[in-house]
């Protein structure tokens, strides 16, 4: 590795180096043999946040929440209640359902799961959900005889789009997952969708 840095004037700071261990913390990450999970450290902080009584208390709280939204399978759809206190003309009123959005999130995320790294070698599968108001996907890999979560992605939408629309917005949102996690390499992605089979564009195939 030190060959490596030489050939390519990489520097590295010797005190925030560490080698020869089994896990360590990597950009708010704990990574280890098992995979990649929250640092324990950040979330603590983000659970014990008092739900937000300003605008910028929901920016605030958003900003910590969504460093570790790729953890949380339906970020958007559970957040949306608070979201969309952010909107234009929406006066503010931090209701009870608001409240059960905002304690969710917090559960999820000491519940989040480990992520595993992906393997180039292996086929990838993208599942692909949406509601009237959220999409969701997440970009997987079959591993040790089970399917194992490498990326959750979701994205809110403010209209309301027919179920043929909503498949496209879905897939299309996790193909840019899928390219954004695999490099580029979209060849080996099988997509589903929970609706009829639909055409797929850049080189999908199609859905099942």
């Amino acid at each position: 590795m030190s060959k490596r840095c030489e050939d390519t004037n990489l520097c590295l700071n010797w005190e925030k180096s560490h080698f020869m261990v089994k896990e360590g913390i990597v950009l708010g990450h704990k990574i280890s043999m098992q995979g990649i999970e929250v640092e324990k450290a950040k979330v603590d902080v983000i659970t014990k946040l008092p739900h937000p009584i300003t605008v910028n208390g929901i920016r605030s709280f958003l900003g910590h929440a969504c460093f570790y939204r790729r953890f949380i399978k339906n970020f958007s759809k559970i957040a949306r209640p608070i979201t969309r206190l952010l909107e234009k003309d929406t006066p503010f009123i931090f209701s009870q359902v608001c409240v059960e959005a905002f304690q969710i999130l917090k559960r999820k995320l000491t519940e989040a799961p480990i992520l595993i790294a992906p393997d180039w070698d292996m086929p990838f599968e993208l599942m692909c959900d949406a509601s009237d108001f959220a999409i969701g996907a997440v970009l997987r890999q079959h591993q040790d005889k089970h399917f194992r979560s490498i990326h959750y992605a979701s994205k809110s939408m403010t209209e309301l789009a027919d179920i043929k629309e909503k498949d496209k917005i879905k897939v299309k949102t996790g193909q840019n997952q899928a390219r954004n996690g695999k490099r580029g390499k979209v060849n080996q992605v099988k997509a589903k969708v929970k609706v009829k089979p639909i055409k797929i564009e850049h080189g999908f195939g199609k859905s099942t």
